[in-house]
């Protein structure tokens, strides 16, 4: 197939310009420091009651976003199908947009007197987000050629940052004109809601529109789970795809475990203020663009699987390094090196998936195979998280993830082993 044009590419990648708020504002930087301050032991001294029970409120906070995923990868089947059956990917891709965008602007709302609104928003965003991302993400291979998917991967996560940091920037503003206030963070919850469905509006003019309706009667609310069953039984025929999948569902549990609650280890643990965290995040997110790229290019060189194995490896030092940490400038120098892996291991596990998959006009339901595989490895690497800071602390949390580290990188070893010799045959 051939690269479509510049306006639908950079259309799409638009999209990650304008979601990607979320992922630095909601779940990074201004939302646990609101929601730690809010929380604090001083408002809650024996930690907070839910469901009958007293937690630990970053644990709470993990559960909850947890749950939200768990949600996402039971509905991705249902609404991959509904979007391939229907051909109406682009409207389910906008409404949780919008859904995850109005839970964000309602956080302004959240407060010490409203603390179930607060997580209830911030697990409908997470929601929205993710639930998005399997349709825009399929539509990667649709629009890209293989040889153009990593380098239009990359451009999607670089266009993320800049626009992410950019929003943190005027959050920033915000902060600097009104300190020891909490109207700033929550102007920036509103305005992450604003900014996500403005810029949205790009992509969704952009990006082109499914074929018509399939005409074959199938139910939609279960045809998505034996769609997934099929993409199984493909995938038992698949030796390379199905060894990478297993290494990507163990590393994901460590790499979007650390992107959701490392700023939550600057908050317990160094009792960073809220201004240094922004600017934490904001390095984090520039180091990404640096990442992404550079991933980008170094697999273009080495291969996709080199180049992965290489960054599980920085991942499983960093791991070791954060449970050592004690001062500001050691979590400033660990920030910059998952900022630099954080870009590489996203864009590349997408793309590296993208070329592995085989030639399919479904492709929003092998990326909804992909996206459950994320999402459960979430769920497992959330709730392992907040578990273990349950019963012993948060350093012991951030030294587990090690072991899903591990084990992935021994799968993408496998992967390794296996293309090699699928490629001599």
């Amino acid at each position: 197939m051939q690269t479509a044009s510049k306006k639908v590419i950079t259309g799409w990648a638009m999209y990650d310009w304008a979601n990607s708020v979320y992922n630095l504002v909601i779940t990074t930087t201004f939302f646990p420091a609101y929601y730690a301050a809010i929380t604090s032991l001083k408002n809650f001294p024996d930690g907070i009651t839910f469901l009958g029970r007293h937690f630990v409120n970053t644990e709470l906070k993990d559960y909850v976003l947890a749950f939200g995923f768990l949600v996402i990868a039971l509905l991705s089947p249902i609404l991959s199908s509904m979007a391939d059956y229907r051909g109406n990917k682009k409207n389910f891709m906008r409404f949780f947009c919008y859904l995850g965008a109005a839970s964000c602007s309602l956080m302004y709302f959240f407060d010490k007197d409203h603390v179930t609104l607060g997580l209830m928003c911030f697990m409908f965003a997470g929601i929205g987000f993710y639930g998005s991302q399997v349709f825009y993400n399929s539509y990667l291979p649709e629009i890209a050629a293989e040889e153009d998917q990593d380098r239009i991967s990359a451009k999607g996560y670089t266009f993320g940052y800049i626009g992410s940091v950019l929003m943190q920037m005027v959050g920033f503003g915000l902060v600097i004109l009104m300190p020891d206030n909490p109207l700033p963070l929550k102007l920036t919850f509103l305005l992450v809601g604003v900014w996500w469905v403005a810029f949205a509006q790009i992509t969704f003019n952009a990006l082109p529109n499914n074929s018509a309706e399939r005409k074959e009667k199938r139910n939609v609310l279960t045809n998505g789970f034996k769609e997934l069953k099929i993409v199984w039984n493909q995938l038992k025929h698949m030796p390379v795809l199905k060894r990478y999948l297993t290494a990507f569902f163990f590393y994901s549990m460590g790499v979007q475990t650390v992107m959701l609650v490392a700023i939550d280890f600057g908050i317990k643990e160094l009792k960073l203020p809220d201004q240094k965290l922004i600017i934490t995040a904001v390095i984090i997110q520039l180091v990404a663009i640096v990442g992404a790229i550079g991933m980008s290019k170094l697999s273009a060189k080495f291969g996709n699987v080199n180049i992965l194995l290489f960054t599980v490896l920085l991942w499983i030092g960093t791991c070791i390094a954060g449970y050592f940490i004690t001062t500001e400038i050691h979590f400033y120098i660990i920030a910059s090196l998952v900022g630099l892996v954080m870009g590489g291991i996203q864009s590349l596990s997408r793309s590296t998936y993208s070329k592995f998959m085989p030639p399919t006009k479904d492709t929003a339901s092998f990326f909804s195979f992909y996206d459950v595989t994320e999402k459960l490895a979430i769920v497992i690497g959330l709730f392992t998280f907040g578990f273990i800071e349950g019963i012993s602390s948060i350093r012991n949390s951030i030294l587990s993830l090690v072991v899903f580290f591990v084990i992935g990188f021994f799968w993408l070893l496998a992967t390794a082993v296996k293309l090699k010799k699928t490629s001599a045959v």
